[in-house]
């Protein structure tokens, strides 16, 4: 292959990944890693590498259209931010101290206990879903907050709760960012959506924003150790800039039982790709 057309390939990919990452919260690296080592054979740490920077392409190409129309929650990505950077430091220490295989297979298991979760949501009906609990602490930090949704025209105000159980799990999604090398987006968007009662389209827009803060110090540690090829991840982060930006804006429009329908089976694919590499495969 060319180096034009494996540049032109690589542009593609970032874009798709971008606008699929950022109507899902999930980070353009879901997408990358698979991509580049199943279909173009790329080895698995320069694809690692990679998927971080598409990560932090992902948050920048999205974060700006969500902080432009109020749809992320400045407030509680500041706060959930300590807790997952926390747990990044903790997991980056004990990379090289602990075997991976039981945590790929207990987040595996976690994210499909959370798309099960997602689909008995859906059942359910968007606007039973998010009827928080007042919350002390929420209110205290004034995380409660309100976003217009361009999909139904209206003005939706939520209120989150349960603000200590959500750091833990924002705490956990960092030490599977350090340990595991992923972006974790799964998991906060999990934490924010059904454990804190956000609703899903600021929990992807925060998450967005997240991922990124997260991201941009796992990424100095592979850019390091040699793991990152300019001339993969500049077509490919070129490329989830563009996406993400348009993916933004898709996103405000979809209507959230849509969105739902689109981040089951991906979330469960995730799940289903943790599980295999828990086991020992290479997917």
């Amino acid at each position: 292959m060319s180096l034009t057309l494996f540049t032109l390939m690589m542009l593609l990919t970032g874009i798709a990944a971008g606008f699929a990452g950022s109507i899902l919260g999930l980070g353009g690296g879901v997408i990358v890693t698979p991509i580049l080592t199943l279909a173009f054979g790329i080895d698995i740490k320069l694809a690692i590498g990679t998927s971080i920077l598409a990560v932090i392409a992902t948050s920048t190409g999205g974060t700006i259209a969500y902080l432009k129309d109020e749809l992320l929650n400045l407030r509680i990505a500041m706060f959930l931010e300590i807790f997952t950077a926390l747990g990044g430091l903790i997991g980056a220490l004990l990379a090289g101290l602990f075997h991976a295989t039981i945590l790929f297979v207990l987040f595996g298991m976690l994210l499909i206990f959370q798309s099960f979760n997602m689909y008995k949501k859906l059942r359910a009906g968007e606007e039973v879903l998010n009827k928080a609990v007042p919350d002390r602490l929420a209110l205290k930090l004034k995380l409660n907050s309100s976003y217009y949704d361009k999909a139904s025209c209206t003005r939706v105000d939520y209120q989150v709760e349960k603000v200590p159980f959500g750091a833990a799990i924002m705490l956990g999604a960092g030490i599977a960012s350090g340990l595991l090398g992923i972006g974790s987006g799964a998991f906060k968007v999990m934490a924010m959506d059904s454990v804190m009662k956000m609703p899903l389209k600021p929990s992807s827009a925060t998450s967005n924003l997240m991922m990124g803060v997260t991201a941009a110090a796992s990424a100095t540690v592979y850019f390091f150790n040699g793991d990152i090829k300019p001339t993969l991840a500049v077509p490919i982060c070129l490329g989830i800039i563009a996406g993400s930006t348009i993916g933004s804006r898709v996103m405000q429009r979809i209507p959230a039982k849509m969105l739902r329908l689109i981040f089951i089976p991906v979330i469960t694919l995730v799940a289903i790709q943790m599980l295999i590499r828990g086991f020992g495969g290479n997917f």
